[in-house]
């Protein structure tokens, strides 16, 4: 049991259904902001979205068991603790629990078309495991794009079904926020997956992929993974300036727990040679994609 919690990389699985609760719990229900699903649906929703996403976990180290051996040999768990067999059926299994799961949940608000939603996550997230991942740029943004898709389909089934003419712009505004919130989630995703894919340049190589730093080699790749990692500093900043000046709490945490990360993390790749340095460059973005979401429990200062 305990391989195959690993297996489905348990740490992720509980950050989306974290940020998932926090944006019904902590943004929408406390503004009184008129949503579809009661408790009951809404738990369905979260356990669907992992669900899919535990399923995309199993199929991408199917997949990556020749690059692993190469990567990280000591994490290898297909072969060792769990067969690839059990390995395809447990991906079929949280497949068609999440699928299923998600017609329910787009049946009881009356919205059955959402459904086809979740059919396309898990083919996505298949075709990024057995193809998309080992073409130049495009599986980083497939991946980065699903992330940031995982805090919008909180929107899409609480806020779209719900919206009538007199709260049209109360449900657009909170939505919007949401966008902001995915925004924030791909941008940072997608630097993390640049910093991986440069901390596994060797084995991704062997294997016949064509990442970024196998395609302009490591040292470029790292010094535009620098640059890149600018863009989310400055909108940072920008939003401070704009919206949060008068908010001395609100800017006091990003500050630390955001601008002060990032700042760091620049810093820190312009140091960077080793696997190491980028391993742990990949875990400071998924820090701050964390210190960034819960950030959701400042809204109710923020806005009030």
């Amino acid at each position: 049991m305990q391989s195959i919690i690993n297996f489905i990389r348990w740490k992720n699985l509980l950050m989306i259904a974290l940020v998932q609760c926090l944006i019904k719990y902590a943004l929408l229900q406390p503004f009184g902001v008129n949503m579809s699903l009661s408790n009951f649906e809404f738990m369905l929703l979260v356990i669907a979205t992992i669900c899919i996403a535990a399923a995309g976990n199993i199929i991408n180290d199917i997949y990556d068991v020749e690059t692993d051996f190469i990567n990280k040999p000591k994490q290898i768990i297909i072969g060792k603790t769990i067969t690839e067999k059990k390995a395809y059926n447990l991906f079929i299994v949280f497949n068609v629990l999440g699928v299923g799961l998600g017609f329910f949940v787009s049946n009881s608000i009356g919205k059955s078309e959402l459904f086809s939603i979740f059919v396309i996550i898990s083919i996505l997230l298949y075709l990024y495991a057995s193809f998309l991942k080992q073409t130049f740029l495009i599986g980083n943004i497939i991946v980065s794009a699903l992330v940031a898709f995982s805090i919008i389909i909180v929107g899409i089934f609480e806020l779209i079904p719900a919206i009538t003419p007199q709260n049209q712009t109360i449900q657009l505004t909170f939505f919007k926020i949401l966008l902001d919130y995915a925004l924030f989630a791909f941008i940072l995703n997608f630097l993390r997956e640049i910093a991986k894919d440069i901390e596994d340049v060797d084995g991704d190589f062997k294997t016949g992929m064509h990442t970024l730093p196998i395609v302009i080699g490591r040292e470029r790749a790292a010094k535009i993974l620098f640059w890149l990692s600018l863009i989310p500093l400055l909108i940072i900043i920008y939003y401070i300036n704009t919206s949060l000046y008068k908010q001395p709490i609100a800017v006091g945490y990003f500050l630390v727990f955001i601008i002060g990360p990032l700042i760091f993390t620049s810093i820190k790749l312009f140091s960077s040679k080793t696997k190491k340095d980028f391993h742990n460059i990949s875990n400071l973005f998924k820090l701050v994609m964390l210190f960034g979401m819960l950030s959701i429990l400042l809204y109710p200062t923020i806005i009030l």
